[in-house]
């Protein structure tokens, strides 16, 4: 994911607007909004987008003093094609809602389920560019109110003299899931058929027996030994036993 435009807060902008340089911090993924459509040109197959919101770390360099730890979001639109199979039945279900009607008066769309595992990404490049310099096409996107939530300050998103954009490297698996049945062979429920023949009595094995079975940990005395021969092969080292 290369150069994504930086949202940072109101705060950090001032201090961005006035550095030199920035220096790369740490990348968090937030939340990840995700839609599936079904494909017109091609049944069985589906479109899934996700929208990928991150935090972004860095240190901006003013002047002399300190680096300033700044923080902004960044966004990234990803979209996948992917094979769900096909359904044509309606799905009810008979949840209960509280102060409304209940879950099976509505039938659901029977399409896949999308599933999208990732890690944080890794920030491989950040760099600070003037307005007049940035793409012409670059321009804000509307970010979620639970999103805003997650910085203790307002998003600048125009008004700004310098810009940071971010180049990410991340992970992540995008899945399609249905429910489906399968025969699996099950069993009775297992009751125990034994008792306990202590019948209360004091049935406890004696320690000192116990400890007489086990054997001497002799590497955690000694050195290990490499004076035998060691196999050379797996075929000898399965002939010997090892």
């Amino acid at each position: 994911m290369e150069d994504l435009r930086v949202y940072p807060t109101r705060g950090c902008q001032e201090v961005i607007d006035r550095a030199s340089s920035v220096k790369a911090g740490s990348a968090e993924l937030l939340y990840a909004y995700i839609d599936v459509e079904p494909v017109s040109f091609n049944r069985g197959f589906y479109t899934v987008d996700v929208r990928y919101f991150y935090r972004i770390t860095a240190d901006a360099l003013v002047g002399a003093a300190r680096p300033v730890e700044i923080t902004g979001l960044a966004v990234f639109d990803k979209r996948v094609i992917l094979f769900g199979s096909e359904g044509g039945a309606k799905v009810f279900s008979s949840n209960v809602r509280e102060q409304g009607p209940d879950g099976q008066s509505f039938p659901v769309r029977n399409v896949p389920t999308a599933v999208v595992e990732t890690v944080d990404p890794i920030i491989l490049d950040v760099k600070l560019m003037d307005v007049c310099h940035c793409r012409p096409s670059d321009c804000g996107c509307e970010i979620p109110p639970a999103v805003c939530s997650c910085f203790s300050d307002e998003l600048c998103t125009g008004g700004d003299v310098h810009r940071l954009f971010v180049t990410l490297g991340q992970f992540s698996i995008i899945r399609l899931e249905r429910d489906t049945q399968l025969l699996i062979p099950a069993y009775d429920y297992c009751m125990p058929e034994k008792e306990c023949g202590c019948n209360g009595c004091d049935c406890r094995e004696d320690p000192c027996e116990i400890f007489r079975k086990v054997q001497f940990p002799v590497g955690e005395f000694f050195p290990p030994n490499h004076t035998q021969p060691q196999p050379r092969s797996y075929q000898e080292a399965r002939s010997c036993g090892c």
